[in-house]
């Protein structure tokens, strides 16, 4: 059972051996990421050369003979390797290295060898969905984020942005963190602000969110007096 997990791997040292475009795909997550990512392969896409071009990556153009050798060889530590070649004897030997030198392992044709899966992620606007079927059908993980993301409406895009507006507001007002999740649900559940946002104005509706959490504020102190 593997556990899904939003990672942090911005400034993170990656190498992704292959030149492919499961690699191009694989490279485009870790830019994503904000990762420091070196590609190593005999050859490369048109598309990674573009984005070495750009200087968003490392190229090193090399032929792997030896996996065992080429971990060894590694200067610096990755704190993650990717192993995404044609060769399914290379990926394996990379990944089994990879892991006995310490490192964070992807190996693209070996789901039992990998720390971590990519899922199929569904991005709309602050969304980020991830779905995952543990390696089984990567095919109906992309189906099924494809439904996903017709199910997220502007409005909740909008109600998003209002709860990140309201949040640090009520940490100022409000001190208790149960009375803040009170607050919060009120305003997640309010019918006028749904309204509000349906037609898109998420001006007004702040100011609405605003007046609830001041009435709780108001409330909360009268009892408190009494």
């Amino acid at each position: 059972m593997k556990l899904i997990l939003d990672l942090n791997l911005e400034g993170k040292h990656v190498i992704i051996v292959g030149g492919g475009a499961e690699a191009h795909r694989k490279i485009l997550s870790f830019i994503d990421a904000g990762s420091k990512i070196q590609v190593v392969s005999k050859q490369f896409l048109a598309e990674i050369h573009t984005l070495h071009q750009l200087q968003k990556i490392d190229l090193l153009e090399t032929n792997i003979s030896d996996a065992a050798a080429f971990v060894d060889s590694l200067d610096v530590r990755p704190d993650v390797l990717v192993a995404v070649t044609n060769d399914h004897d290379l990926n394996l030997g990379l990944a089994k290295h990879a892991k006995a030198a310490g490192y964070m392992v992807y190996c693209v044709d070996n789901p039992s060898q990998s720390d971590f899966m990519f899922p199929a992620l569904a991005k709309i606007g602050d969304v980020k969905v991830a779905v995952s079927t543990s390696g089984k059908s990567p095919s109906m993980a992309r189906v099924l984020r494809k439904r996903i993301e017709k199910m997220i409406t502007e409005e909740d895009l909008l109600q998003i942005k209002l709860q990140d507006y309201i949040r640090p507001l009520l940490k100022q007002r409000i001190a208790d963190q149960e009375i803040r999740k009170i607050v919060l649900s009120e305003i997640l559940e309010d019918k006028h602000i749904q309204q509000l946002l349906s037609k898109g104005m998420l001006e007004v509706a702040k100011q609405f969110a605003l007046d609830i959490a001041e009435g709780f504020r108001d409330k909360t102190q009268s009892l408190e007096e009494d």
